[in-house]
């Protein structure tokens, strides 16, 4: 489990990207680069990190689970992901 500060400054890094997405759209388009300046570092998207939705961990991140390879690997074992098998040829 990953320590709860680092869960929660991505989200809170997360609500502030989706909070000036707009503005930040608006003033790229425009060439802005000033104000742009001028925006909270972390509202950039870029700064955002991937993290386990279950625990936190920050490495081994499955995008179309949003969950980390150990978690999808207990969660598909015991049938709780619909559509996952275990391979057998």
């Amino acid at each position: 489990m990953a320590r709860k500060s680092l869960i929660a400054r991505e989200a809170k890094r997360k609500k502030l990207v989706e909070k000036y997405a707009e503005k930040r759209k608006k003033l790229k388009a425009e060439g802005n680069w000033d104000e742009l300046d001028k925006l909270p570092r972390n509202s950039n998207p870029v700064r955002l990190h991937n993290r386990c939705g279950l625990t936190g961990r920050p490495k081994g991140y499955i995008r179309r689970f949003g969950i980390c390879r150990v978690k999808f690997r207990e969660m598909a074992n015991d049938g709780k992901i619909p559509g996952v098998t275990k391979a057998s040829w």
